[in-house]
């Protein structure tokens, strides 16, 4: 069960989708779910429909609403295509901090305003490029976000970056998961060591899994990367995170 809805926001209108349980009463707990880099498509409407089955409202918006409206990769292309990868991250150069900010607030207000959405504290979960969004989403606003998680999250704390989100989370009061892949080239293991040691210093609430075998990419089903056993175990931890925190 999904809806289209559109998002005033200070850079422009924000396309999204609202998912709700084929037989929601509501309103239900909210989790905002950014896509990968690839942006909106179907593989990742099924994956929220999935998390909204197990008694969420969730909102996955368009993170590229700045330059394109919905489905921006061709059917049957994807973002290692040589013709694609260039307009995803010229797209991609275009979401800064300060507009990540400014899509934050966007995004509470819209579930503040939404008969779906419940009263109360929200989740938020993002891949590849968008892991980082989900912490800095809970640096930035720690009263309302209780629970944060990435999955094959990318450049999470690279040296020598001072707008790397390692550097926000002091602020954080919900709970965060992390499940990275051992082979994955964009959050090597020092990094990880990093974001692990940011955390505990902070007194955050977290907890980091290594998905044996698994490669950047490992939830995506329209990548060559995908792996079942992987997708499988991230349904299942996230969906215990937003059980305890929400």
């Amino acid at each position: 069960m999904s809806r289209a809805i559109d998002i005033p926001a200070a850079d422009g209108i924000i396309d999204a989708h609202v998912f709700t349980p084929g037989n929601a009463a509501g309103p239900l707990p909210a989790v905002v779910l950014f896509t990968d880099i690839g942006g909106l498509r179907p593989c990742y409407h099924e994956k929220a429909q999935r998390l909204a089955d197990n008694g969420y409202a969730v909102l996955m918006p368009n993170v590229y609403y700045r330059d394109a409206t919905g489905t921006v990769v061709p059917e049957g292309k994807s973002f290692r295509d040589p013709d694609v990868r260039p307009t995803l991250l010229g797209y991609a150069e275009h979401l800064t901090p300060e507009a990540q900010a400014r899509d934050f607030v966007a995004l509470l207000d819209c579930i503040d305003a939404e008969a779906e959405f419940a009263d109360s504290k929200v989740g938020v979960v993002g891949y590849c490029m968008t892991g980082a969004f989900a912490l800095r989403m809970a640096a930035e606003h720690p009263g309302r976000v209780a629970a944060a998680a990435g999955f094959h999250s990318a450049r999470l704390a690279e040296a020598g970056d001072p707008t790397s989100p390692v550097q926000v989370v002091g602020t954080i009061e919900g709970r965060v998961y992390f499940g990275h892949a051992d082979q994955d080239e964009l959050l090597p293991p020092a990094q990880i060591a990093h974001v692990d040691e940011a955390l505990a210093e902070a007194g955050v609430h977290f907890t980091t899994e290594l998905y044996k075998g698994a490669a950047h990419g490992f939830t995506a089903k329209d990548a060559p990367s995908y792996d079942a056993a992987a997708d499988a175990l991230h349904h299942k931890r996230l969906a215990m995170l937003l059980e305890e925190a929400l």
